[in-house]
């Protein structure tokens, strides 16, 4: 089965007409920024969907619902859709968005500022205080290369733990 792309507005009749939207981002995204009834049912946990309804899949800009076209159309044997464009496309349309601004924002992005903050903060001290600090841009880009090749990435798990973080997480 493939997945057939619907606009907002069409996203939007379907979800009045018992569609169940189906957002596939982490639970931080999800928690920060949601169309309201929708349901957070993340990539890397999502497995078959026990409804009859109709389905659209969203993200927050279509493309990962479009990476994994063909694992989400098998976890929903029914008709299934993918929102074209996500959530910002949502939005751009002028549909309602669910926003908690005290949300923390996304974990990827922590890591992203935490990240380019140490490699700045290594780069500036090499330059000024001694050569030696250069080695803190190093370590955090190795760990980056790291993540990227694993998969798994500590500044994220460590991050995620952070007291700004327990509220998503709950």
């Amino acid at each position: 089965m493939t997945l057939v792309s619907v606009s907002p507005q069409e996203a939007a009749r379907m979800q009045r007409q018992g569609a169940v939207l189906v957002d596939i981002r982490n639970p931080d995204e999800f928690a920060r920024a949601s169309i309201a009834g929708s349901q957070n049912h993340p990539l890397d946990r999502i497995g078959p969907l026990a409804r009859r309804e109709p389905v659209v899949f969203l993200c927050r800009s279509g493309q990962r619902t479009a990476a994994n076209a063909a694992r989400l159309a098998a976890c929903h044997p029914a008709q299934a859709h993918v929102l074209d464009g996500g959530l910002e496309a949502w939005r751009a349309a002028g549909l309602p968005v669910r926003q908690d601004a005290r949300a923390p924002i996304e974990i990827m992005r922590q890591v992203q500022i935490a990240a380019g903050g140490l490699v700045l903060t290594g780069v500036i001290l090499g330059l000024l205080a001694g050569p030696a600090w250069f080695a803190l841009a190093g370590t955090v880009g190795a760990g980056l290369v790291f993540a990227g090749v694993s998969g798994w990435c500590g500044m994220a798990r460590t991050l995620a733990r952070a007291p700004w973080n327990r509220r998503a997480s709950r």
